[in-house]
Order: structure tokens, then sequence, then C-alpha cells
């Protein structure tokens, strides 16, 4: 028998350090804790990338090039065999989907594309469409509406 292949028992874990229970186990007092300062008070956490105030490397390296992160347009996706989970409603826009679930309550931009089919003629309102779902739509009988 190997020892890595051991499962379950009561030997499978280590048993929890039990700090604060006084000088004669090596951890009382501070609890390993050092002396002081914010690491020693509960809920103490750095944030990523911290280096105990020696400047981060992040922040040594030189930041080269362009970034679209903070100027990107972030469209919700929905595709076609998805609209035909959209009931109750003649035009298919934002309320629709969020009352269907497929878009969030918080969604700002939403974008339709043609992944699926459609067997129906359907008026659906959306940002932006996809060349492929423009044309399924249409061929189905249905409706574009840009918002």
């Amino acid at each position: 028998m190997k020892t890595d292949h051991i499962t379950g028992g009561s030997q499978s874990t280590h048993p929890t350090k039990r700090l604060g229970r006084g000088r004669g186990n090596g951890r009382g007092k501070t609890c390993c804790r050092g002396h002081g300062g914010s690491g020693q008070r509960s809920g103490y956490s750095t944030k990523p990338g911290f280096e105990g105030g020696q400047m981060p490397l992040y922040r040594k390296l030189p930041q080269r090039g362009f970034n679209n992160f903070n100027f990107r347009t972030e469209y919700s996706v929905v595709n076609l065999s998805d609209l035909s989970r959209v009931e109750g409603s003649d035009i298919i826009d934002k309320e629709a989907l969020v009352k269907a679930g497929l878009v969030r309550p918080n969604a700002l931009l939403i974008k339709v594309l043609g992944d699926g089919d459609l067997s129906v003629p359907i008026k659906v309102k959306a940002n932006k469409f996809s060349k492929s779902a423009e044309e399924k739509i249409k061929s189905a009988g249905g409706e574009i509406i840009q918002a």
C-alpha cells in the first residue's frame, strides 16, 4: 500500500492548529501573527501584487501598447435558436429577453447572432445584428428594428 493511495479514515487530514492556548505549545500569546500591526488584526488581507511595501513588480515593468479594456463596448449576445423561448410579445425587445431569462436586467446593448434557424416570422428589436441573423430573420418573413 502506498501512502498517496490512502482514502478516508481519521488520519487523512492534519488536525487544525490550536492557536492561543498558552505558551506551552509554541502557538500562544501572539498566535504566530507577530507583534501588532495590521497583519495581527482579524480580516486582514493584502491586495494581489502587494510586496510588503516594496515597489511591486507590475509597477516596475513598463507599460507598452494600447489596451482597449477601458473603451470597449460590451454586448449581451442572443442567438436565433434562443429567440424561440420568448413568448407573449409581438416585438422581441430587451424587456421580453429579460423576462425570458436570456439577458440580464443590467444589459446595456444587445446583439443578435445567427446561430440556429427560424420557422415563424418575428419582429426583433436590438442594437446590433450579425449578417447571418439579419438574413435568416428576413427570409423567415420577420422584421428587424434597430434600437
